[in-house]
């Protein structure tokens, strides 16, 4: 057998880990070894990037004090949110939407500086930049699911109070908080749609052949 050739067993596992990857919010505290945070990261770092950009960046939150003021800013924009939805905010106040004092570790994400230099797959479509920071960060949540641990996107923030806080140079752009570290279970499906939020949407509504909504 070819060296390239992955084996039927091999393949089943990376679809097994893709199947049970979820947006976790509940984190058991403890400590994410050095040796398994570093394979997380290079995972992300191996990810496609328009044109070879690698446009991510990544900041690990150590000091308990930051951490304290990021939960400040998501807090500030979860009640905002919760404003905008209308009839929907008492519900949407009851659901848990991070855990960033209780994970293990604490990592923004972040777009690079000085991407309008990078003209390569970007002259049209400038947004692949983000969409290469996309690829880096689903990387990032199949090999902590590989790794047994949970991994949460945050995104409620204001992005430019965010760049302040962690002393980011001009242009660059927070896109994701990532709580990181054990859990002590998976849930079963996604948080949203167990809590009754969301349902989700099945392959065939989503799937076209040819032209939009030609199925």
């Amino acid at each position: 057998m070819s060296n390239h050739v992955f084996s039927a067993q091999e393949r089943a596992v990376i679809y097994k880990v893709i199947e049970q990857r979820r947006d976790m919010r509940h984190f058991a505290g403890g400590i994410v070894e050095s040796e398994v945070l570093a394979r997380v990261l290079q995972a992300a770092h191996h990810a496609p990037s328009v044109g070879l950009m690698q446009p991510w960046r990544f900041i690990r939150i150590t000091d308990l004090s930051l951490r304290k003021a990021i939960k400040n800013l998501v807090e500030q924009e979860r009640l905002q949110t919760a404003q905008a939805l209308g009839e929907r905010d008492d519900e949407f106040m009851r659901l848990k939407v991070e855990g960033i004092t209780e994970c293990a570790e604490l990592i923004v994400v972040a777009l690079t500086d000085k991407r309008e230099s990078y003209i390569f797959g970007r002259r049209t479509l400038p947004e692949m930049d983000l969409a290469s920071v996309a690829c880096a960060i689903q990387n990032m949540w199949l090999a902590a699911r590989a790794e047994n641990l949970g991994m949460g996107w945050v995104s409620l923030f204001d992005p430019q109070q965010l760049a302040q806080l962690l002393a980011m140079p001009l242009g660059s752009k927070p896109v994701a908080i990532l709580c990181l570290g054990a859990v002590d279970k998976f849930y079963s499906k996604p948080m949203l749609v167990e809590e009754g939020w969301a349902s989700e949407k099945v392959l065939s509504e989503l799937l076209y052949n040819n032209q939009w909504q030609q199925q």
